[in-house]
């Protein structure tokens, strides 16, 4: 959705709206800096920002890293993404290039910036075949994209670096925006008299768009004053004094700021020309969260957001081609970026039930998913988050810290556990203290309704429901013994499969989808997101192994063999397992039940 749809659906939504808010990102120089910034992003989802934006790099790798980064926060992340463009260095052919891949990954907003001289030469020239001026790049998108795009603009309430805050300075946002901008997104500052007095001034021009403030936290009191001595802007009296007395505590300087900050927020909002803020992270956390806290605005939210959040029981992608997708299968419900990057060139218009991708298409995707890793972390990350494991309690101790919220991902699982299996982490602590490895799993639920704030999703007023599943690894010696014990209980299903394809199910038909979560809502067809099928469960397999393989391999190469050899051991001795209650009407924990007797 458009930026400035957005701002005004909130507007509409009540009468006592609350402000909102969205976080600004640059791109990372190295791979690993990606990876934890995606996690990042992931994290600060939780938030419900109304929109994030990607910095702009021209030329050259990190170029492709902004495009790169727009893509992944719109189809994985399911994040409303505006890309920075700027015309620094970039002919109308890179530029093209640009909006190509931000039209084809879903991206509606655009922030058009003339940008910063380029830091080798320290002055701004018009490259050859680009644009001088950022109106000339918002006339360039308007007619190439027509309407597409919601186009933002940068605004400047203490002046531009080449001109100092006049009315002609005006004139040209007024100029911006006159030429197809609808939203004003302003540089830093810490002046909110300035930034008041400057948008009456914007409103007497005859600019009506939206004017979103770019709100920069205060970390530490050196960078405090090289981002002001940088932008040329005001320091009031009030912020000099407080921080200067703390100047040498970070910790201080932060507390200190984020009060500051939020007290200047406030002044905005009250001046009736703000209801959003936009936070500029400089690609850390804590100290805008410890802003948008003081707001009062991550507190939980009232259920006219709930819809647009939680639609299905995962991640909803904004990709254009999977807006409407309406099933996954339930073995990546940790694992979303892959499912994505595996499904990623699937046609939709194959499949006549809805749903992106059918796991028995020619053309599902192999391994290569994000690049050469499917752990997605670097060597030295990973043996600080897992350690080397050498035996086999060694791991389950690992699952049992990641259930406990002690660590927030495992090789296997790249997303955090939530609060869903509350009621059956008795059992999944007991099974991985008896050395039964569990990979995933999801309760039991009976027609809770739709908004409930845990389990709920969908539209309101219905209602959802969940059978039992757990997947985890079982020594092939005691896959018999499993076996024996599911035959005699008519309501358990599974799949067994190892990493030499040995396949074992007792499914009447196992060609078939089971649907594992469901829900009933007023006056529309059942929906059933999650499912177990074979098809999508063998390629699940093949991804698993492969983790396992590439974590033996970075243990490896760091000299540790009895982790190797542990690997080894699992990977030839262990069989993948998925087991489905197919009751979610009697009470009991049969599938727990059942593998007790297997200690």
């Amino acid at each position: 959705m458009r930026v400035s749809e957005k701002l005004q659906k909130n507007l509409e939504s009540s009468e006592t709206s609350k402000p909102t808010f969205s976080f600004e990102f640059f791109v990372p120089k190295t791979t690993q800096g990606v990876q934890n910034l995606y996690d990042r992003m992931d994290r600060m989802y939780q938030t419900r920002p109304q929109f994030i934006d990607i910095t702009w790099n021209a030329g050259g790798k990190l170029s492709q890293l902004s495009t790169d980064l727009v893509s992944t926060s719109q189809s994985v992340l399911g994040l409303e993404t505006c890309m920075h463009l700027t015309c620094t260095n970039m002919p109308v052919q890179l530029i093209d290039d640009a909006l190509a891949r931000a039209y084809e990954s879903g991206c509606q907003n655009i922030l058009a910036l003339r940008g910063d001289p380029p830091v080798t030469t320290g002055e701004w020239k018009q490259c050859e075949g680009g644009f001088a001026y950022a109106k000339d790049l918002v006339c360039y998108i308007r007619q190439k994209y027509g309407d597409h795009f919601d186009i933002g603009v940068a605004g400047y309430p203490e002046g531009h670096p080449e001109e100092e805050a006049t009315p002609q300075l005006i004139q040209y946002l007024k100029e911006k925006v006159d030429a197809g901008a609808n939203f004003i997104i302003t540089q830093m500052f810490y002046d909110a008299d300035i930034f008041i007095e400057w948008c009456r001034q914007v409103r007497q021009a005859g600019i009506d768009v939206p004017i979103i403030p770019g709100i920069m936290p205060i970390t530490t009191y050196a960078a405090f004053m090289r981002r002001a001595d940088w932008c040329k802007i005001k320091i009031p009296d009030e912020f000099m004094t407080k921080l200067d007395a703390v100047k040498d505590d970070d910790q201080a300087v932060r507390e200190v700021g984020t009060g500051l900050i939020a007290g200047m927020c406030q002044k905005l909002l009250k001046s009736g020309y703000v209801t959003h803020l936009h936070m500029y992270t400089m690609n850390l956390e804590k100290a805008s969260m410890m802003i948008l806290d003081k707001l009062g605005l991550l507190t939980e939210e009232d259920d006219i957001f709930r819809d647009e959040v939680v639609p299905m029981p995962w991640r909803k992608s904004l990709h254009p081609q999977r807006r409407n997708e309406s099933v996954r299968p339930i073995f990546w419900q940790k694992r979303p970026y892959s499912y994505v990057a595996r499904t990623s060139q699937w046609s939709a218009d194959e499949f006549p039930n809805g749903r992106f991708g059918d796991s028995s298409s020619p053309a599902f995707g192999d391994l290569d998913l994000l690049g050469s890793s499917l752990i997605r972390q670097s060597p030295q990350r990973a043996l600080e988050l897992w350690s080397a494991p050498t035996k086999l309690s060694d791991i389950t101790n690992l699952v049992i810290d990641y259930l406990q919220g002690k660590t927030k991902c495992l090789p296997w699982c790249d997303v955090a556990l939530n609060h869903e299996v509350d009621s059956i982490m008795p059992q999944l602590l007991d099974l991985n203290s008896h050395e039964i490895l569990t990979l995933n799993s999801q309760p039991r639920v009976n027609g809770l309704p739709s908004g409930d704030k845990v389990i709920g999703w969908g539209p309101n007023n219905g209602y959802v429901f969940q059978k039992e599943y757990l997947e985890f690894l079982l020594p092939k010696s005691k896959l018999p013994q499993f076996m024996d014990l599911i035959g005699h209980d008519a309501s358990l299903t599974y799949f067994s499969v190892d990493a030499s394809d040995q396949l074992h199910s007792n499914h009447p038909d196992d060609t078939a989808a089971n649907a594992v979560t469901w829900g009933i809502f007023p006056g529309r067809e059942v929906l059933q997101p999650t499912i177990v099928e074979k098809v999508s469960f063998l390629a699940w397999k093949e991804e698993f192994f492969h983790i396992l393989e590439e974590w033996k391999l970075i243990l490896g190469e760091q000299g540790h063999r009895d982790s190797v050899t542990l690997l080894d051991t699992i990977i030839n001795d262990y069989t993948l397992v998925n087991v489905v209650d197919n009751d979610f009407v009697t009470d009991g924990n049969r599938i727990h039940d059942h593998l007790k007797c297997l200690y």
